[in-house]
């Protein structure tokens, strides 16, 4: 059914094209992102799930307990 409507459609070519530039958009995007994170921030967000938080441990146990 799908393909019917668009064998009717004029320029229909021209929407792989926008998905594959928007894709490539986004990559670059993102691969820009990785690279201008400052050093300290990404060792931050590498040890937070290592990290031992005492606040979020006691509130563990409770829940446990209850």
């Amino acid at each position: 059914m799908m393909s019917e409507f668009l064998k009717d459609q004029n320029d229909v070519s021209i929407f792989p094209i926008i998905s594959l530039i928007i894709f490539f958009l986004f990559f670059i995007g993102s691969v820009i992102w990785t690279f201008t994170r400052k050093k300290q921030y990404l060792i931050h967000m590498e040890n937070l799930p290592l990290e031992n938080n005492d606040i979020n441990n006691s509130e563990m146990k409770n829940e446990i307990v209850k």
